[in-house]
């Protein structure tokens, strides 16, 4: 039987998760509204992958931008920035937006696996940031990431972990008492363990550098990188020079 929830292009999609972001695209940028976390967030990703790769003339790839936090952050900090995601509207979003900052990153509506046959090895640095714990085969995303970064470039990904603590945080907390974000945002089946991420980039050829926790104090609703990867975690990988 088939599953009604997955992208009827045979992408690696679920149609129901990129519905969701659909109806979050148009107060993407507010950072009062439902994104606001992702807006409080923001410089303490960029901050992480500032102080492991270097962003300046970099070829930046930013895979599931929706509507562009991440990407416009990395053409300021002077990367080449591509964006690219399965939601046209966010990505109209991305597109309006950007003409507004005066900033030139290009977005791109496709697949990081059908992006990967277009444009393998182009890519300094490659990023995929609370993405891998929406698609159906996380592992599929990674492999197409490490074809898209070149040899010697680094790929930084973030995700929930799999624990009771990012249970109770990223859904009760979140999602139902301090409604930071909209009932039904997260799936706890589909979160990550650090170990799952690092044996699919390790299939995948990659090579791990770090694992950061991505600590959030509930009350400020304030995030900093910890040791405590229980919740959210960054994780840098590096695909092996020739």
């Amino acid at each position: 039987m088939s599953n009604p929830s997955v992208n009827p292009t045979g992408r690696n999609a679920d149609a129901g998760e990129l519905a969701k972001f659909e109806a979050l695209a148009q107060r993407w940028w507010d950072p009062a509204g439902e994104s606001g976390p992702l807006h409080r967030l923001n410089p303490v990703r960029l901050g992480y992958l500032a102080a492991r790769t270097r962003l300046q003339d970099a070829m930046a790839l930013d895979v599931g931008c929706g509507g562009g936090l991440l990407s416009e952050a990395l053409a300021v900090a002077g990367a080449t920035t591509t964006g690219l995601d399965l939601a046209p509207t966010a990505l109209q979003v991305a597109r309006l937006h950007a003409l507004e900052s005066g900033l030139n990153v290009r977005y791109v509506e496709a697949s990081a696996e059908e992006f990967a046959d277009q444009a393998g090895g182009q890519f300094d640095v490659v990023c995929c940031m609370e993405m891998l714990e929406h698609v159906p085969d996380p592992a599929s995303v990674i492999a197409a990431l490490a074809r898209l970064v070149r040899p010697g470039g680094d790929i930084f990904l973030s995700t929930l972990n799999r624990t009771p603590q990012a249970f109770a945080l990223a859904i009760v907390g979140a999602e139902y008492l301090l409604r930071l974000l909209p009932r039904g945002t997260h799936e706890y089946a589909r979160f990550l363990r650090p170990s799952e991420i690092a044996s699919m980039a390790r299939n995948a050829g990659l090579e791990l550098m770090d694992i950061t926790g991505l600590e959030v104090d509930p009350l400020t609703q304030t995030f900093r990188l910890g040791p405590d990867v229980a919740v959210n975690y960054l994780a840098h990988f590096r695909r092996p020079a020739a």
